[in-house]
């Protein structure tokens, strides 16, 4: 009896490190939120969020966001992420395109990214590089005195969190350069608060609040905006 339950002292804090597989019951789910924003460029602001969440198998699943703005720009972004359970933790390969019209402006935002991340119970580390194209609608395509390349930046996110990923309630703070609808330069980071809570099996409360880099192409990124979401999940 004492051989056993030191057996399970010793093997409980390795279950809590290696945590669920799941990291955060990652199933088919599709998101709906309304966000409340303030920058010194864009004033006050509402923005509507579409997410969906598409885990094609164990080893590779697929998001598609929307964002929709009352300040005149709008957001799309495809994520494909391949993954690999590790003993401790999980390895993923992040790719991203994302394109922002600033209609209000008549200017187009497209990013690359490809990064490598890590993520355990408490934890998520990304980093990798992106490429960014800003281009103006009105400009002559003969010439390229309208756009601008970016050829390499760096990319980074570190995400912690109160409980584990597969609680059914969490809290989490977030130090990046990019979120779900933007991407800055690596100089100018952006800082969040999230949290979510399961009400049953299938809908989730989501919530948020973020500081972060004002402009469209960093005409203003020495000033800072807040946003504050809500919203709700439901879960295949």
């Amino acid at each position: 009896m004492k051989k056993k339950i030191l057996f399970l002292a010793l093997l409980c804090p390795l279950w809590v490190l290696a945590g669920n597989p799941g990291f955060g019951d990652r199933r088919y789910s599709i998101s709906g939120l309304v966000e409340y924003s303030y920058n010194p460029t864009w004033g006050h602001h509402a923005n509507f969020d579409v997410q969906s969440l598409l885990p094609v198998n164990p080893y590779l699943e697929m998001e598609a966001r929307l964002q929709f703005s009352t300040a005149n720009v709008h957001t799309g972004v495809v994520q494909v992420r391949p993954k690999f359970e590790l003993p401790v933790g999980e390895l993923f390969l992040e790719t991203d395109v994302l394109c922002k019209l600033v209609a209000r402006s008549r200017m187009t935002d497209m990013d690359v990214a490809l990064a490598l991340g890590y993520r355990m119970d408490y934890v998520s580390v990304t980093l990798g590089v992106f490429s960014r194209v800003m281009s103006d609608w009105d400009r002559d395509w003969h010439t390229t005195d309208s756009y601008m390349v970016e050829p390499f930046n760096l990319l980074y996110r570190l995400e912690v969190f109160g409980r584990p990923q597969n609680n059914p309630w969490n809290i989490s703070f977030l130090f990046s350069n990019v979120d779900d609808y933007q991407i800055e330069r690596m100089w100018q980071p952006l800082f969040a608060l999230g949290a979510w809570y399961d009400i049953d099996d299938h809908w989730r409360i989501n919530a948020g609040v973020q500081c972060k880099p004002t402009g469209m192409f960093h005409l203003d990124a020495t000033f800072y905006g807040i946003t504050a979401r809500a919203g709700f999940s439901y879960r295949f």
